[in-house]
């Protein structure tokens, strides 16, 4: 039998797993992902993520306003997230947080809507999920300060941001998540990020359907391909890939600790 993992993040309410979800979820248990959390990136779609994981004993979900959205979407507020997080199987605030890439002009709006979610994982306990893209200064000052404000737990996403972001994330006790991006050849930097960073400190996720490791890079991602990731993460660490799982899925269940 492989090894137990868990995908911490990906998105199974996208229009590339329509019709295929009981599929998708075989294939993953084949390959040893025995758990994963599907991330709602626009509130008014949580009902139809939420109800991915009522139908699929393995899928947990998370519920926030991707920053890409934060100008289009109603801003959530405390009040809306804390609500979204009294279902048992919701587990996580987010994805929120800040990119610059593509929409730089509306950080304002993306700040504001990322201080509303740390809100609402101070009162509900539940982990923060933040993307960050071409934003590592204003990035890092926010968590920071928030964070001396009041304490709270976070996972970095698909972390590809800089030495000094990770630095500051892991000064503050945060996670960083592993996805295919680090299996890629020309991701020399991101693989010796991770490998600087603490071991009891790291994720593993897909983004699924997006950013597939190698052997399946350009292709549609899924569930199961998060082994590819977690075995490259373990030459990373020097490990046996049943080693580094093990490490990676005590992470999850310390994190995540309302799926565990």
């Amino acid at each position: 039998m492989e090894p137990l993992i868990t995908d911490s993040h990906c998105h199974l309410d996208f229009p590339q797993f329509d019709g295929e979800l009981p599929e998708m979820v075989a294939r993953a248990a084949g390959a040893g992902v025995h758990r994963m959390v599907t991330i709602c990136t626009k509130l008014r779609q949580a009902p139809q993520v939420r109800a991915i994981a009522e139908a699929h004993d393995p899928i947990y979900w998370a519920a926030g306003t991707h920053p890409m959205s934060a100008a289009e979407e109603p801003l959530a507020t405390v009040e809306d997230l804390v609500e979204l997080a009294q279902h048992p199987k919701m587990v996580g605030i987010g994805e929120t947080g800040l990119d610059y890439h593509y929409t730089a002009d509306s950080k304002d709006i993306q700040q504001e809507s990322l201080r509303i979610h740390i809100e609402a994982c101070r009162q509900t306990g539940l982990p923060l999920i933040i993307h960050s893209r071409d934003a590592d200064a204003d990035m890092a000052r926010i968590l920071t300060e928030e964070h001396r404000a009041r304490p709270y737990t976070c996972v970095m996403h698909c972390f590809s941001s800089g030495p000094d972001l990770a630095r500051a994330a892991l000064d503050l006790g945060f996670y960083l998540s592993m996805s295919g991006i680090a299996a890629f050849p020309r991701s020399t930097e991101v693989r010796e990020i991770f490998a600087a960073a603490p071991l009891d400190r790291i994720l593993v996720e897909t983004d699924a359907p997006y950013l597939a490791p190698p052997p399946y890079r350009g292709k549609r991602n899924e569930p199961a391909f998060v082994s590819h990731t977690a075995r490259k993460g373990a030459e990373v660490f020097g490990l046996d890939y049943a080693a580094f799982a093990a490490a990676t899925e005590a992470n999850f269940e310390r994190l995540f600790t309302k799926s565990a």
